[in-house]
């Protein structure tokens, strides 16, 4: 049984259990490393932004796990699918800036998407729990 049905279920409450969580906390570090070699005077800006929502990604989810009420997981779930499309979005950026070469931008994005259908599917199950 998955970490995500026993959350949506009730049935466990800690977000170290979740599989979507680890695999956003693996993206992030691949965000940091993809990151790592561009122009250091993006330092402040583009690389900055792109960390940012990135690791808003398992924060969100830890965060919406600790609240008490579903309604409050699922508001926290959106956020980190807002902020997940928020970097992909900043990624994309980078690669038409020349940061990221094509076959490494689709290496981040490939798991972004996996991670994004997740949450969708662990939303729906809370969203169902909530009827």
């Amino acid at each position: 049984m998955s970490g995500e049905w026993r959350v949506a279920s009730g049935e466990v409450r800690h977000y170290r259990h979740l599989l979507v969580w680890q695999k956003a906390i693996a993206w992030v570090e691949a965000v940091y490393e993809a990151t790592r070699a561009w122009p250091s005077d993006e330092r402040f800006g583009l690389i900055s932004q792109v960390r940012r929502a990135a690791v808003s990604v398992p924060s969100n989810i830890a965060e919406g796990c600790a609240r008490r009420t579903t309604p409050e997981f699922l508001r926290f779930l959106s956020i980190a699918r807002a902020s997940l499309a928020e970097a992909e979005t900043q990624l994309i950026i980078g690669q038409r800036l020349a940061y990221l070469d094509e076959a490494r931008l689709a290496r981040l994005l490939e798991p972004a998407d996996e991670i994004s259908r997740m949450l969708s599917g662990l939303i729906s199950k809370l969203e169902e729990r909530t009827k």
